[in-house]
């Protein structure tokens, strides 16, 4: 698994893992539980998706198409 995204939110992780998982790409999202950590922590930059290294493409056209949706004004509900 290589790091394909990393998300402001693990909304927005999980919003793209169903996008993947309906490409019938398998997907792992890392880091959400330490979202709520203070201290040390850096304040973004933990939620990371994760793919397989031979979906990568697919996944990125995906992710591609995930985020000029959302510059666009789609609306997610």
């Amino acid at each position: 698994m290589i790091p394909l995204y990393a998300a402001d939110s693990a909304i927005d992780a999980h919003l793209l893992k169903g996008l993947l998982e309906q490409q019938g790409i398998d997907v792992r999202i890392i880091g959400e539980f330490l979202q709520g950590a203070v201290g040390e922590l850096p304040a973004t930059g933990l939620v990371q998706v994760l793919v397989p290294e031979e979906d990568y493409d697919d996944a990125l056209a995906t992710l591609e198409a995930f985020e000029a949706n959302r510059a666009g004004g789609s609306r997610w509900f």
